[in-house]
Protein backbone atom coordinates (compact mmCIF):
# COMPACT_ATOMS: atom_id res chain seq x y z
CA UNK A 1 0.00 0.00 0.00
CA UNK A 2 1.29 3.41 -0.90
CA UNK A 3 2.10 5.51 1.97
CA UNK A 4 0.42 9.03 2.44
CA UNK A 5 2.65 11.84 1.13
CA UNK A 6 3.79 14.56 4.16
CA UNK A 7 4.98 18.06 3.95
CA UNK A 8 6.83 19.55 6.99
CA UNK A 9 6.79 22.99 7.78
CA UNK A 10 9.74 24.06 9.48
CA UNK A 11 13.48 21.94 9.46
CA UNK A 12 15.62 23.00 12.29
CA UNK A 13 16.85 21.48 15.66
CA UNK A 14 13.84 19.06 15.80
CA UNK A 15 12.24 18.94 12.40
CA UNK A 16 15.23 18.07 10.47
CA UNK A 17 15.63 14.89 12.26
CA UNK A 18 11.86 14.32 12.19
CA UNK A 19 11.92 14.71 8.75
CA UNK A 20 14.93 12.44 8.09
CA UNK A 21 12.84 9.93 10.68
CA UNK A 22 9.75 10.19 8.07
CA UNK A 23 11.74 9.45 4.88
CA UNK A 24 13.35 6.38 6.79
CA UNK A 25 10.00 4.73 7.51
CA UNK A 26 9.08 5.42 3.51
CA UNK A 27 7.27 8.22 3.54
CA UNK A 28 7.41 10.83 0.70
CA UNK A 29 8.28 14.00 1.77
CA UNK A 30 7.68 17.29 0.76
CA UNK A 31 9.52 20.16 3.09
CA UNK A 32 9.26 23.85 3.54
CA UNK A 33 11.35 26.39 5.76
CA UNK A 34 11.73 29.59 5.76
CA UNK A 35 15.49 29.65 5.54
CA UNK A 36 15.75 27.27 2.29
CA UNK A 37 19.39 26.35 3.60
CA UNK A 38 18.17 24.77 6.49
CA UNK A 39 16.62 22.17 4.53
CA UNK A 40 19.01 21.67 1.99
CA UNK A 41 20.63 18.47 3.69
CA UNK A 42 17.11 16.99 3.31
CA UNK A 43 16.41 18.19 0.11
CA UNK A 44 19.78 15.86 -1.35
CA UNK A 45 18.86 12.98 0.66
CA UNK A 46 15.38 12.92 -1.45
CA UNK A 47 12.79 15.26 -0.13
CA UNK A 48 11.02 17.93 -2.50
CA UNK A 49 11.44 21.63 -1.48
CA UNK A 50 8.14 23.61 -1.52
CA UNK A 51 7.93 27.44 -2.12
CA UNK A 52 5.75 28.02 0.30
CA UNK A 53 3.19 26.57 2.99
CA UNK A 54 0.41 26.83 0.40
CA UNK A 55 2.50 24.98 -2.08
CA UNK A 56 3.46 22.20 0.48
CA UNK A 57 0.10 22.00 1.49
CA UNK A 58 -1.06 21.33 -2.47
CA UNK A 59 1.01 18.29 -2.71
CA UNK A 60 0.50 16.13 0.12
CA UNK A 61 -2.05 14.23 1.99
CA UNK A 62 -0.48 14.76 5.94
CA UNK A 63 0.95 18.82 7.08
CA UNK A 64 3.41 18.50 9.56
CA UNK A 65 4.24 21.88 11.32
CA UNK A 66 7.08 22.50 13.76
CA UNK A 67 8.14 26.32 14.22
CA UNK A 68 9.25 28.79 16.74
CA UNK A 69 6.50 30.33 18.58
CA UNK A 70 2.14 31.21 18.15
CA UNK A 71 2.56 33.89 15.80
CA UNK A 72 4.69 31.49 13.30
CA UNK A 73 1.77 28.99 13.39
CA UNK A 74 -1.00 31.80 12.61
CA UNK A 75 1.13 32.88 9.77
CA UNK A 76 1.66 28.85 8.25
CA UNK A 77 -1.76 28.23 8.34
CA UNK A 78 -3.50 31.41 7.86
CA UNK A 79 -1.31 33.83 6.68
CA UNK A 80 -0.58 34.86 3.10
CA UNK A 81 0.28 31.76 0.99
CA UNK A 82 -0.78 30.09 3.90
CA UNK A 83 -1.70 26.33 4.32
CA UNK A 84 -5.42 27.29 4.13
CA UNK A 85 -5.37 28.62 1.21
CA UNK A 86 -5.11 25.11 -0.53
CA UNK A 87 -6.20 22.43 2.06
CA UNK A 88 -7.97 19.72 0.81
CA UNK A 89 -11.26 17.86 2.54
CA UNK A 90 -10.10 15.66 5.17
CA UNK A 91 -6.22 17.09 5.15
CA UNK A 92 -4.75 16.00 8.34
CA UNK A 93 -2.68 18.96 9.88
CA UNK A 94 -0.51 18.17 12.91
CA UNK A 95 1.13 21.39 14.60
CA UNK A 96 4.31 19.87 16.67
CA UNK A 97 5.24 23.50 18.03
CA UNK A 98 4.55 24.59 21.51
CA UNK A 99 2.32 27.01 21.52
CA UNK A 100 -0.32 28.57 23.71
CA UNK A 101 -3.36 26.44 23.88
CA UNK A 102 -5.78 29.36 22.59
CA UNK A 103 -3.60 29.50 19.58
CA UNK A 104 -4.17 26.13 18.90
CA UNK A 105 -8.04 25.92 19.07
CA UNK A 106 -7.92 29.57 17.01
CA UNK A 107 -5.91 27.75 13.94
CA UNK A 108 -8.14 24.38 14.43
CA UNK A 109 -11.58 26.44 13.99
CA UNK A 110 -9.81 27.62 10.80
CA UNK A 111 -8.33 24.44 9.18
CA UNK A 112 -11.80 22.66 10.50
CA UNK A 113 -13.98 25.80 8.52
CA UNK A 114 -11.92 24.75 5.08
CA UNK A 115 -12.77 20.99 5.66
CA UNK A 116 -9.56 19.97 7.26
CA UNK A 117 -8.69 18.21 10.28
CA UNK A 118 -6.16 19.85 12.90
CA UNK A 119 -4.49 18.10 15.83
CA UNK A 120 -2.29 19.97 18.74
CA UNK A 121 0.60 17.38 19.39
CA UNK A 122 4.06 19.22 20.77
CA UNK A 123 6.47 16.68 21.56
CA UNK A 124 9.26 16.47 24.71
CA UNK A 125 12.79 14.60 23.94
CA UNK A 126 14.82 17.11 22.88
CA UNK A 127 17.26 16.81 20.01
CA UNK A 128 18.15 13.39 20.92
CA UNK A 129 14.39 12.23 20.91
CA UNK A 130 13.80 13.88 17.51
CA UNK A 131 16.97 11.56 16.32
CA UNK A 132 16.09 8.49 17.57
CA UNK A 133 12.50 8.76 17.08
CA UNK A 134 12.29 8.31 21.23
CA UNK A 135 9.93 11.24 21.07
CA UNK A 136 7.01 11.83 23.86
CA UNK A 137 3.91 13.24 22.10
CA UNK A 138 1.18 14.64 23.79
CA UNK A 139 -2.00 15.16 21.20
CA UNK A 140 -5.06 17.29 21.29
CA UNK A 141 -7.79 17.02 18.53
CA UNK A 142 -10.58 14.17 18.05
CA UNK A 143 -9.79 10.34 19.20
CA UNK A 144 -10.88 9.46 15.92
CA UNK A 145 -8.53 11.72 13.97
CA UNK A 146 -5.76 10.45 16.34
CA UNK A 147 -6.01 7.19 15.37
CA UNK A 148 -5.87 8.11 11.77
CA UNK A 149 -2.49 9.98 12.89
CA UNK A 150 -0.71 7.17 14.49
CA UNK A 151 1.73 5.44 11.85
CA UNK A 152 3.19 8.68 11.65
CA UNK A 153 3.59 9.11 14.95
CA UNK A 154 5.31 5.67 15.30
CA UNK A 155 7.90 6.99 12.97
CA UNK A 156 8.64 9.89 15.24
CA UNK A 157 7.83 9.10 18.73
CA UNK A 158 7.77 5.90 21.16
CA UNK A 159 5.14 7.09 23.10
CA UNK A 160 1.84 8.98 21.76
CA UNK A 161 -0.76 10.11 24.37
CA UNK A 162 -4.58 11.54 23.93
CA UNK A 163 -4.72 14.25 26.25
CA UNK A 164 -7.78 15.31 25.20
CA UNK A 165 -9.75 18.20 22.57
CA UNK A 166 -7.80 20.82 20.76
CA UNK A 167 -5.45 22.71 23.13
CA UNK A 168 -5.05 19.81 25.39
CA UNK A 169 -1.70 18.67 23.79
CA UNK A 170 -0.73 22.18 24.53
CA UNK A 171 -1.35 22.21 27.73
CA UNK A 172 0.16 19.01 28.37
CA UNK A 173 3.68 20.02 26.69
CA UNK A 174 3.28 22.69 29.54
CA UNK A 175 2.91 21.06 32.33
CA UNK A 176 5.59 18.94 30.69
CA UNK A 177 7.96 22.18 30.43
CA UNK A 178 7.57 23.24 34.44
CA UNK A 179 8.67 19.72 35.39
CA UNK A 180 11.44 20.08 33.17
CA UNK A 181 12.34 23.70 34.16
CA UNK A 182 12.76 22.65 37.62
CA UNK A 183 14.83 19.46 36.91
CA UNK A 184 17.20 21.61 34.73
CA UNK A 185 17.68 24.39 38.11
CA UNK A 186 17.83 20.80 40.45
CA UNK A 187 21.03 19.66 38.14
CA UNK A 188 22.18 22.97 38.13
CA UNK A 189 22.48 23.68 41.73
CA UNK A 190 23.80 19.74 42.83
CA UNK A 191 26.65 20.09 40.17
CA UNK A 192 27.35 24.02 41.76
CA UNK A 193 27.61 22.60 44.88
CA UNK A 194 29.60 19.68 44.25
CA UNK A 195 32.15 21.81 42.81
CA UNK A 196 32.13 24.83 45.17
CA UNK A 197 32.30 22.16 48.12
CA UNK A 198 35.13 20.20 46.62
CA UNK A 199 33.32 17.04 45.46
CA UNK A 200 34.08 15.53 42.11
CA UNK A 201 30.88 16.29 39.89
CA UNK A 202 31.34 13.11 37.83
CA UNK A 203 31.16 10.75 41.39
CA UNK A 204 28.28 12.77 42.08
CA UNK A 205 26.31 11.88 38.68
CA UNK A 206 27.27 8.66 39.25
CA UNK A 207 26.07 8.03 42.13
CA UNK A 208 22.58 9.47 42.55
CA UNK A 209 21.62 8.77 38.87
CA UNK A 210 20.47 5.31 39.89
CA UNK A 211 18.38 6.44 42.80
CA UNK A 212 15.47 8.57 44.12
CA UNK A 213 17.09 11.45 41.71
CA UNK A 214 17.47 10.21 38.92
CA UNK A 215 15.92 11.87 35.80
CA UNK A 216 16.05 12.75 32.03
CA UNK A 217 17.84 16.06 33.18
CA UNK A 218 20.24 14.34 35.30
CA UNK A 219 21.18 11.54 32.23
CA UNK A 220 21.37 14.08 29.74
CA UNK A 221 22.13 17.28 30.70
CA UNK A 222 24.52 16.72 33.75
CA UNK A 223 27.51 15.43 31.83
CA UNK A 224 26.88 18.18 29.14
CA UNK A 225 27.55 20.72 32.18
CA UNK A 226 30.47 19.23 33.34
CA UNK A 227 31.55 18.99 30.01
CA UNK A 228 31.02 22.52 29.75
CA UNK A 229 29.02 21.60 26.21
CA UNK A 230 26.36 24.20 25.85
CA UNK A 231 25.41 23.30 22.49
CA UNK A 232 21.82 23.28 21.84
CA UNK A 233 19.83 20.38 22.69
CA UNK A 234 16.68 22.89 23.82
CA UNK A 235 17.50 26.85 23.00
CA UNK A 236 17.33 28.62 26.00
CA UNK A 237 15.27 31.02 23.71
CA UNK A 238 12.48 28.25 22.97
CA UNK A 239 12.19 26.66 26.80
CA UNK A 240 12.17 31.15 27.76
CA UNK A 241 8.94 30.76 25.36
CA UNK A 242 7.64 27.54 26.65
CA UNK A 243 7.86 29.11 30.45
CA UNK A 244 6.36 32.73 29.41
CA UNK A 245 3.31 30.67 27.82
CA UNK A 246 3.27 28.10 31.10
CA UNK A 247 3.51 31.60 33.19
CA UNK A 248 0.24 33.59 30.98
CA UNK A 249 -1.30 30.29 31.00
CA UNK A 250 -1.41 29.78 35.04
CA UNK A 251 -2.09 33.15 35.29
CA UNK A 252 -5.19 33.55 33.59
CA UNK A 253 -6.32 30.07 35.48
CA UNK A 254 -5.26 31.49 39.03
CA UNK A 255 -2.39 29.40 39.68
CA UNK A 256 0.83 29.86 41.18
CA UNK A 257 3.98 28.76 39.82
CA UNK A 258 6.53 30.29 41.63
CA UNK A 259 8.55 27.57 40.91
CA UNK A 260 9.09 27.87 37.57
CA UNK A 261 8.93 32.00 37.68
CA UNK A 262 12.38 31.15 39.44
CA UNK A 263 13.69 29.06 36.59
CA UNK A 264 12.47 32.17 34.16
CA UNK A 265 14.19 34.46 36.11
CA UNK A 266 17.51 32.57 36.08
CA UNK A 267 17.17 31.91 32.82
CA UNK A 268 16.76 35.81 31.69
CA UNK A 269 20.10 35.76 32.98
CA UNK A 270 21.25 34.03 31.13
CA UNK A 271 19.71 35.73 27.98
CA UNK A 272 21.18 38.75 29.32
CA UNK A 273 24.28 38.43 28.47
CA UNK A 274 23.80 36.49 25.32
CA UNK A 275 23.22 33.00 26.04
CA UNK A 276 20.23 32.60 25.11
CA UNK A 277 21.28 30.30 21.50
CA UNK A 278 22.36 28.05 24.14
CA UNK A 279 21.47 25.21 25.92
CA UNK A 280 19.23 24.94 28.63
CA UNK A 281 22.12 23.43 30.42
CA UNK A 282 23.99 26.39 30.42
CA UNK A 283 21.71 27.61 33.00
CA UNK A 284 24.38 26.43 35.35
CA UNK A 285 26.58 29.15 34.25
CA UNK A 286 24.30 31.52 35.51
CA UNK A 287 24.42 29.94 39.21
CA UNK A 288 28.09 29.78 39.05
CA UNK A 289 28.05 33.62 38.89
CA UNK A 290 25.75 33.72 41.72
CA UNK A 291 28.37 31.86 44.04
CA UNK A 292 31.34 33.86 42.02
CA UNK A 293 32.77 30.34 41.26
CA UNK A 294 33.82 29.41 38.05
Amino acid sequence: MNKQRIGIIGTGIMGEPMARNLMQASYPLCVFSRTKTKADALVQEGAEWMDSPAALARNVDVVISIVGDSPDVEQVYCGPSGVCETITEGMLCIDMTTIAPETAISVACEVEKRGGIFLDAPVSGGKTGAQAGTLSIMVGGKEANVTRAKPVFDALGKSTVHCGPNGHGQLTKLCNQILCGLNLLGVSEAIVLARRAGLDPEKMLQAVSGGAAGSWALENLGPRMLARDFAPMFMIDLQQKDLRIALNTARENGVPLPGTALVQQLLAANQAIGEGREGTQALVKTLQRLANFD
